[in-house]
C-alpha cells in the first residue's frame, strides 16, 4: 500500500472524527479519492483486507458465548427483524434494479442476498456509542450486542453456505477440536500478557484458517471456531485477547474499506439509490422497539436498543463482496451498499447522541407501548429503608460499601446496571438492586432522590456527568459524591455541586491510611 494512500486515509479519517463521526467513513471516501487520482490499487490492498476480515471473525468468536444469546428477546428480536426487514428491502431493491439498468440483476438470488446484507447493524458503531456513553455494561447494551452477535453468526453461516467447493473427508477430524480445550486452558495462562498474547491471537486465527482451508472449508469459519474455543477455555483471557486484537483488527480492516473505492467511482444515480436505502433504515428502530417491548422489555430499553442498531453494517459489505466474487452481484452494488452504509452512519450518529434526551421528553408516550407484565430483568426494585445508595458496584463501589458498613452504617444499598451482576453481588453480601444510574424512571420510581447520600462510581466520565445533571433536574438536595479519574473531571463535577473523589490522588491517601492502620495493629501485637 503506497504511502500516499495511507496519508489520504489518515487525513480523511481525522476530518470525520473531528465532526464526531466514525473514521471509517473517511477511509471509504479515501478509497474513492485514491482511485480517482490514480494512486494505489485494489489488488495491493487485498492481503490487508483479507487479514482484517479474518481477525474480525476471530474476535467475534472470542466474544461469542451461547449463554448471552439464550434470552428469547435477543435471538427472537434478531431473527424477527430479519423476517420483517428482508422482504421489505428486497421489494425496494427489485424496483431499483428495474428502473436503473446498471443495477439490474442476472442472478435470481441477488436481491435477497443484498437485503440479507442490509439487515445487519454495525458492531463497530454500536460499541463506539456504548463506550462514549460509558454504558457498555448496561442492560440495553448487552441486548444490542447479543443481537449483533446473532447477526454475525448468521453472516458466517452464509459465508460457509456460499463456499464453491465441498469439504474433504478429512474435515470430519475437525469434530475433535473440543479436545484442544485442556491444552488451551494450560497454555493461555503461560502466554501471559503484552505482545506475546497479541501474537498468540494472530497465530491462533491464521493457523485455524489454514487448517480449515486445507480441508475444503472457509478459512474464516476456522478463525471463528478457534475464537469460540478460546472463549470457552478461559473467558477472562479471551476478553483480554479481544481487547489486544481490536486495534490491530481495525487497522487491517482499513484496507477493506479503502479497497471498496477501487471498484469504481459512484455515479449520481448510485448516490440516489444509496439515499433511498438510507431512508428505509429509519424503520429499523421502530421495528426493534415494537419487537422488544412485545417481549416484555421496558420502553426505555427498546428505544435505546433500537437506536443503537440504527445503521447498516460493515459486515454487510463483506457479505456483498463475497456475493460479488461468486458472480451473484455486479461491482456497482458494492459501491452502492458502501454509500448506503456511510449515509446510515451520518444519520444515526447525531440521533444516538440525543437518545436519552428524546426519551426523557417523550417518556409518557413511550411507556404507553409497554406490556403490563414485564420480564424480571426489567422490574424496578425497591431501595427499602436505605438512605445511602452506591451506584456502580465494581471494585471502588464495593470498597466504599465495606468502608461505610465498617463505620456503622447499615442502611446502604448498591445499584448495579448489570442484572446478573446485581444478583451475584447480593448473594455475596452486598445488597443490590438492578438499575441504571442515568435512568430517570429509576430515580423517580425508587425515590432515589430522597437518599441522604448517593455515591456514584461509574467507569465513564460522561455518564457520571449525566447522572449529576439528572440529579439536578430532579431537585436532589443532598450529598452526591462522584468518582473522577482526572483533575479536570473533578473540577467539572465540583461545578455541578458534587463532591468529587479524585481516584488516583485520593486512592493514594487511602493506601497510606490503610498501611498505617495495619502497622499500628501489628505493633500493638
Amino acid at each position: 500500500m503506497e504511502a500516499l494512500v495511507i496519508a489520504i486515509a489518515f487525513g480523511a479519517g481525522l476530518v470525520f472524527k473531528q465532526f464526531g463521526y466514525p473514521p471509517l467513513l473517511g477511509y471509504l471516501l479515501a478509497g474513492f479519492v485514491a482511485n480517482a487520482v490514480g494512486v494505489g490499487s485494489g489488488e495491493s490492498l487485498a492481503p490487508l483486507a483479507d487479514a482484517g476480515i479474518l481477525l474480525l471473525l476471530f474476535t467475534i468468536g472470542l466474544k461469542l458465548n451461547p449463554r448471552d444469546l439464550a434470552p428469547r428477546y435477543v435471538w427472537g428480536s434478531a431473527i424477527l427483524h430479519m423476517v420483517i426487514a428482508i422482504p421489505l428491502t428486497t421489494a425496494v431493491i427489485y424496483l431499483v434494479g428495474m428502473l436503473y439498468e446498471p443495477l439490474s440483476f442476472d442472478h435470481p438470488a441477488a436481491p435477497w442476498t443484498l437485503a440479507f446484507a442490509l439487515s445487519f447493524s454495525s458492531t463497530v458503531l454500536a460499541i463506539k456509542l456504548f463506550e462514549e456513553r460509558g454504558e457498555t455494561a448496561s442492560f440495553y447494551a448487552s441486548i444490542a450486542i447479543g443481537i449483533l452477535v446473532v447477526q454475525d453468526v448468521l453472516a458466517v453461516v452464509y459465508l460457509v453456505a456460499t463456499s464453491d467447493q465441498l469439504p474433504t473427508p478429512w474435515a470430519l477430524l475437525l469434530l475433535g477440536l473440543p479436545l484442544l480445550l485442556p491444552v488451551l486452558r494450560k497454555l493461555l495462562p503461560v502466554i501471559g500478557h503484552g505482545e506475546l498474547l497479541l501474537l498468540s491471537g494472530v497465530v491462533f486465527a491464521f493457523s485455524a484458517s489454514e487448517i480449515f482451508y486445507a480441508v475444503g472449508l472457509k478459512g474464516g469459519l476456522g478463525a471463528l471456531i478457534m475464537g469460540m474455543l478460546i472463549e470457552r477455555a478461559n473467558h477472562s483471557k479471551a476478553k483480554e485477547l479481544y481487547e489486544q486484537l481490536s486495534g490491530l483488527k481495525n487497522l487491517l480492516l482499513i484496507g477493506f474499506f479503502l479497497q471498496i473505492g477501487y471498484y469504481g467511482i459512484p455515479s449520481i444515480e448510485l448516490v440516489y439509490v444509496a439515499v433511498v436505502l438510507g431512508i428505509i433504515i429509519t424503520l429499523r428502530p421502530l421495528i426493534y422497539f415494537v419487537l422488544l417491548t412485545s417481549f416484555g422489555l421496558r420502553a426505555r430499553t427498546g428505544w435505546l436498543t433500537g437506536l443503537s442498531l440504527f445503521n447498516y453494517s460493515e459486515f454487510g459489505l463483506i457479505v456483498t463482496a463475497i456475493a460479488q466474487e461468486a458472480g451473484i452481484l455486479g461491482d456497482q452494488w458494492l459501491t452502492t451498499i458502501a454509500l448506503a452504509m456511510a449515509f446510515s452512519f451520518v444519520v444515526a450518529t447525531p440521533i444516538n447522541r440525543k437518545a436519552h434526551t428524546w426519551y426523557i421528553r417523550n417518556a409518557e408516550r413511550f411507556r404507553k407501548h409497554e406490556k403490563d407484565e414485564r420480564l424480571p430483568e426489567e422490574y424496578i426494585g425497591s431501595l427499602g429503608n436505605a438512605n445511602i445508595a452506591i451506584m456502580g458496584m465494581g471494585r471502588v463501589g464495593r470498597g466504599a460499601f465495606d468502608s461505610l458498613r465498617e463505620a456503622g452504617h447499615t442502611d446502604i444499598i448498591g445499584v448495579e446496571e448489570n442484572y446478573v451482576l446485581a444478583q451475584e453481588r447480593t448473594a455475596n453480601g452486598w445488597p443490590c438492586v438492578h438499575g441504571d444510574a442515568s435512568d430517570r424512571d429509576f430515580w423517580e420510581r425508587t425515590g432515589l432522590h430522597n437518599c441522604e447520600l448517593v455515591m456514584v462510581s461509574l467507569s465513564n466520565h460522561r455518564e457520571n456527568l449525566r447522572v449529576a445533571k439528572l440529579a439536578q433536574e430532579l431537585g436532589f438536595k443532598h450529598t452526591l459524591a462522584i468518582s473522577a479519574r482526572f483533575p479536570d473531571e473533578a473540577a467539572q463535577l465540583e461545578e455541578l455541586g458534587c463532591v468529587p473523589y479524585y481516584l488516583y490522588q485520593d486512592v493514594g491517601r487511602d493506601f497510606a491510611s490503610h498501611t498505617l492502620e495495619k502497622l499500628v495493629v501489628n505493633l500493638s501485637r
